[in-house]
């Protein structure tokens, strides 16, 4: 939940690995839509084949698709660790998520200003991998300072290690939390969607 009394403008969803917090993120955007409020931003999608995991892509908001991350091909011998970065056994591709994901989350030159409007940004997620761009960073906190911005983005779970920009994000204090369970994800999105609309004008 929110930490202080300040004007709600960010709402996370957390949530185990597989609980289903895309599938709520692409609903929410459904949602958003039919109600005449624009989104911009991306998901994550797992990419598989024959029932094997073989990486994630990263697809805006307005459909643009492209890879986030594979199964590194170990028969080659092509990659090289000094100049790749690895979760687990993915490499994640680095330019081609910032390629993608880094022009969906720019701000608009009339929201520079707190003009009483807010522009909506989805972000899923905000975790390991994409945390390897600095730039995303970066661009994640400008949004956060930004008043007239209004971030609807997913977090993983906090497991082993805290990630700090992941805990900033948590605790931001005008951050309201939601945790996706098994038992509420099917009926949490009213509540979500009743935080947006009494916010975003």
């Amino acid at each position: 939940m929110a930490t202080s009394a300040s004007r709600i403008k960010n709402v996370i969803l957390t949530g185990r690995p597989g609980i289903g917090k895309t599938t709520l993120i692409k609903k929410i955007h459904s949602a958003l839509s039919d109600s005449g409020l624009k989104a911009s931003g991306f998901y994550t999608e797992e990419l598989r084949s024959d029932g094997q995991r073989l990486g994630f892509d990263v697809v805006t908001l307005d459909g643009n698709r492209g890879p986030l991350a594979r199964i590194q091909d170990t028969e080659s011998g092509s990659v090289s660790h000094k100049r790749s970065h690895f979760v687990g056994k993915y490499e994640v591709k680095v330019t081609s998520f910032e390629n993608l994901a880094l022009p969906a989350l720019r701000i608009p030159k009339n929201l520079q200003a707190d003009t009483g409007h807010s522009q909506i940004f989805i972000i899923d997620e905000i975790g390991k991998m994409e945390l390897f761009s600095q730039t995303f960073v970066t661009m994640v906190r400008e949004l956060l300072k930004n008043p007239s911005s209004f971030i609807i983005a997913t977090i993983p779970i906090p497991k082993g290690r805290p990630i700090p920009f992941v805990e900033e994000i948590r605790n931001h204090n005008q951050t309201q939390l939601f945790t996706v369970t098994m038992e509420n994800r099917n009926h949490i999105l009213d509540e979500i969607l009743s935080t947006v609309h009494s916010v975003v004008r």
